[in-house]
């Protein structure tokens, strides 16, 4: 009788775990917040922790191994952190592994400087689609949508609108919350120009990116480096209609900051001509880093 409730209680479990989406790492740093006690950011850590990868997410089902690999990184500030009244920067990670491979490419690096939030150690973190409970796990949450978004969007061309959807509806009832980040008022590099950035249809060229880079592109390249590559390259004229449409737009500067040393790394060893027109891209799109990609081609044939 035992053995059979243990056996159940397996199945359980092994159900529950793989319906989780997330395998997200979670990293606070304290260093800045003058405490003599700050045993409370452990047991914010673990919070965070359970709440990103012990909620399902999505209607979908995950193998353990499937898990999206995402790093919640938070450094809290000086000014504006206090008992229960928090404030920091979050930067926010994520990774997808490519086909036959063991490399991760990574897809997501955006950094949030208006976190701020009131949390009361020991506190649940409470959260509802349908209504506004803490900016905290609004916060949370909102990224967890942006992840699983971005990474249904590399394997299925616009395979992430449901997740950019649920997302959207985080903004809509935190709108009014006081809080900075969620209005499309003031800085544009905030949540709510980021999610406009995806869904705005003038952008579209963005998600078409993320599939066909990734699925025909890096995908492929194992299997077949030179048709991989020249995918990848034709690719990258996606963001250059993006960059044509705005320049300096926000979810393409944080693209370029997680892809950067990837496209350095896949053009470096290619035909002189592939070189030249991933360069030319690469730089157009990405001007600020010109010398980083003038770097990729030194001495490699670009004369």
């Amino acid at each position: 009788m035992h053995k059979i409730l243990i056996l159940f209680l397996g199945l359980i479990f092994s159900v529950f775990v793989d319906a989780q989406e997330l395998n997200c790492q979670v990293q606070l740093n304290d260093q800045q917040v003058e405490d003599t006690d700050k045993s409370r950011f452990k047991t914010l850590q673990s919070g965070i922790y359970e709440f990103m990868n012990n909620r399902q997410w999505t209607n979908r089902q995950f193998k353990t191994e499937e898990r999206i690999e995402c790093t919640i990184s938070i450094t809290f500030s000086k000014d504006g952190t206090s008992r229960d009244n928090y404030k920091a920067n979050m930067q926010v990670q994520s990774r997808r592994p490519v086909f036959n491979s063991s490399y991760d490419s990574p897809m997501l690096n955006i950094i949030d400087k208006q976190v701020s939030f009131k949390w009361v150690e020991h506190d649940p973190l409470n959260f509802d689609i349908n209504s506004y409970t803490s900016n905290l796990t609004s916060i949370l949450a909102y990224y967890a949508f942006i992840i699983i978004g971005t990474d249904f969007d590399s394997f299925s061309p616009l395979g992430g609108t449901e997740y950019y959807n649920h997302a959207q509806t985080i903004i809509n009832n935190a709108s009014s919350s006081g809080f900075l980040g969620w209005a499309s008022m003031g800085s544009e590099k905030n949540r709510y120009w980021y999610l406009e950035n995806i869904q705005n249809s003038r952008y579209e060229d963005y998600r078409n990116f993320l599939y066909k880079y990734h699925r025909n592109g890096l995908d492929e390249m194992f299997e077949n480096l030179s048709k991989g590559r020249v995918e990848a390259l034709n690719s990258l004229k996606l963001l250059q209609n993006v960059h044509k449409a705005r320049i300096g737009l926000y979810t393409m500067n944080t693209l370029l900051d997680a892809k950067r040393d990837e496209f350095i790394g896949i053009f470096k060893d290619s035909q002189p001509n592939e070189m030249k027109k991933a360069k030319a891209f690469l730089i157009e799109i990405d001007a600020a880093n010109a010398s980083e990609y003038q770097k990729m081609v030194k001495g490699s044939g670009d004369r």
